[in-house]
């Protein structure tokens, strides 16, 4: 009796212990919904990248059988053409002088623009390198005026949004020196506008989802060959891309879910009174590290 009064307080102590460990864990348990819903820290991330309609998680992609077509790629004999140094020096430096001149161009005119020439500056869009040759990318070319419309009604509506609300002071007072706003009349008078989705999965013959590994890094690259064919064709836009409009355009435009919106170029002509921002560009000192 003497013994079982001596440990009363010790397992007394215990069970005190075990009630806090349990209350502290179910009190954990119940503040982990409360922190998924914290409000974001960037309120002007593009809402496309959780849009609903897409397929949840990139874990479920994922298959672990082979998804190539060919269980080996055959290789050809490669022949690539050289210059004289003195060439090379030439030509890299032709090629700098053209895209020096290339410029973000708000002020596009109606003048029709030959359809072969997009066709073939998107072909050589379509050259770009890709993760494990996947290809991710659809170019969506709108020249339907009424089409066009609706996409510029959609990307102003949001705009506004983004200016007023999501993007914040200092975003919006760093796009005044630029003279920049939600009114997007380009949209309307582009001859052509070129939408660019990027395919975050593909799908087998079999009905499975093919990976699509580095799908926006790829679709990316390529994006800056088609702004380079642009150029060498003498053609201008501007790189638009429009925050919280992809769910809203992929639907006008049928797109399937696996494709999300990443680049709208409206393409075309300068108008002959059109201006841009008189800005310089960093020197070969300041970007370029030799080691």
């Amino acid at each position: 009796m003497a013994l079982f009064s001596s440990l009363t307080p010790v397992f007394i102590a215990i069970i005190c212990l075990l009630i806090g460990v349990i209350l502290k864990k179910t009190n954990g348990e119940k503040e982990k919904p409360e922190t998924k819903s914290k409000p974001l820290s960037h309120p002007w991330v593009d809402e496309d990248l959780k849009d609903g309609t897409d397929h949840h998680g990139e874990e479920e992609v994922v298959d672990e059988e082979w998804q190539g077509l060919e269980e080996n790629v055959a290789h050809v004999p490669f022949f690539a053409e050289r210059y004289s140094e003195a060439e090379m020096i030439q030509r890299s430096q032709m090629f700098y002088e053209l895209l020096n001149k290339r410029r973000s161009v708000r002020f596009l005119s109606d003048e029709p623009v030959p359809r072969e020439v997009i066709d073939n500056v998107i072909r050589t869009a379509g050259t770009s390198p890709s993760g494990a040759h996947t290809e991710p990318w659809t170019f969506v070319v709108v020249q339907d005026p009424c089409l066009k419309h609706k996409i510029r009604e959609i990307v102003e509506e949001e705009e506004e949004i983004n200016y007023k609300k999501r993007m914040g002071d200092r975003w919006v007072n760093d796009l005044k020196r630029l003279r920049t706003n939600w009114i997007k009349e380009y949209l309307d008078t582009a001859p052509y506008l070129i939408l660019i989705f990027k395919q975050v999965y593909g799908w087998l013959p079999n009905g499975k989802k093919k990976i699509h590994y580095y799908n926006e890094i790829s679709v990316s690259i390529s994006c800056g060959i088609l702004l380079a064919a642009l150029q060498n064709a003498g053609l201008y836009t501007v790189t638009s891309t429009p925050l919280n409009c992809g769910p809203q355009l992929r639907v006008l435009l049928q797109r399937p879910a696996n494709e999300k919106l990443l680049l709208l170029l409206p393409v075309g002509y300068p108008k002959k009174d059109a201006t841009v921002p008189a800005l310089t560009r960093k020197p070969l000192e300041d970007i370029m590290v030799v080691m």
